[in-house]
């Protein structure tokens, strides 16, 4: 269950000469930008990640969300807003996630949203917990041309589902999944690629083998294995795997832990993609989840001179001299590293 021959075809169909054009900016301008060790940044992003909301049905312990735990606003995307950024953005963006912090199902505009997007001809994809993908929400879900729907799916038992995914009900989960894949062969539809991830946690490693069996009876085409981020890690965690592979944090000689992974003087995600919260706000990526370093506001101003002026570039710079003096990039591998 790895490479999907539909989907990567489906995302190709995406690309415009100018979108092509555009990336190949964002390339070169990121590998210059190691060269000289200065931040060079040509082109705009090729990939954003919109927040459709900040609320979430579940309780899941290492989320601001479901610890409700926000220090900045919360709410929902609203649709003109939405309409407006895609308006401006479209012509060099071709992958967009609809995910940030909450679950999107919960915005009651959100798949007219992606039905937005997939007339502008971009790539969509978003992350859900499955619990509002009852019958007439999977319909409709493959109605709106969403491309990719990864279901969070961090056991195959309830009792270790909950371990983790507080308050949820993993036949709920399941039948939400069901329901996409009825709907897709109903409709005749190659859309969404569906993807269970699986966020693996000590709790839940011993279910590896058994989430591939579950996702191939119910005709999911992927299984994605998530490394967890664990924020209160140095001292242990009850969260942490005992499996090496699957964990993020390396366990010392004294029974500390730290990151395994070198925190390397530059980031990707600076170049090709960014974070834009429900109410306009850009941030650099996935791991500013309170919305810190604000480099933006779309209220006040267009992207192309957010993402071109001194802030973004200052935060580059920053980068550059040491990503270990950030903190949200202190606890991070570079990508929130998955296992196919």
């Amino acid at each position: 269950m790895g490479f999907n021959k539909n989907d990567s075809l489906n995302m190709l169909s995406k690309l415009s000469l100018r979108r092509v054009w555009n990336s190949i900016k964002v390339y070169s301008s990121f590998y210059v930008t190691r060269w000289t060790k200065r931040p060079i940044q040509w082109g705009l992003p090729f990939a954003i990640a919109l927040e459709p909301t900040t609320a979430c049905n579940l309780r899941c312990p290492e989320c601001p969300s479901g610890l409700r735990a926000f220090s900045r606003d919360t709410g929902n995307l609203k649709e003109d807003f939405f309409r407006k950024v895609i308006d401006e953005l479209h012509k060099d963006v071709f992958y967009l996630t609809f995910y940030f912090q909450g679950e999107p199902y919960i915005n009651p505009k959100f798949l007219d949203m992606v039905e937005y997007a997939h007339q502008k001809k971009i790539y969509t994809a978003t992350s859900t917990n499955a619990h509002f993908l009852n019958a007439k929400n999977a319909k409709r879900t493959v109605e709106s041309g969403l491309d990719r729907l990864i279901i969070s799916v961090d056991g195959t038992t309830q009792e270790t589902y909950e371990a983790y995914r507080k308050r949820g009900r993993l036949a709920n989960v399941l039948q939400g999944a069901r329901n996409i894949v009825h709907w897709k062969k109903e409709l005749k539809s190659k859309t969404p690629h569906i993807i269970f991830q699986f966020l693996v946690v000590r709790p839940n490693e011993h279910q590896i083998e058994e989430v591939y069996q579950l996702a191939e009876e119910i005709g999911v085409d992927e299984v994605k294995l998530k490394t967890a981020q664990i924020y209160d890690y140095q001292n242990g965690n009850p969260l942490i795997p005992t499996l090496e592979k699957y964990s993020r944090y390396a366990r010392q000689k004294d029974g500390s832990y730290k990151i395994k992974n070198k925190l390397l003087n530059h980031c990707w995600k600076l170049w090709h993609s960014c974070v834009i919260t429900w109410d306009g706000l850009v941030v650099p990526c996935c791991f500013d989840k309170d919305a810190t370093y604000r480099l933006g506001d779309l209220k006040k101003s267009d992207f192309k001179t957010i993402w071109n002026d001194r802030s973004y570039q200052n935060f580059r710079q920053r980068i550059l001299r040491g990503r270990n003096q950030i903190d949200i990039c202190s606890n991070c591998t570079e990508g929130c590293k998955v296992f196919t």
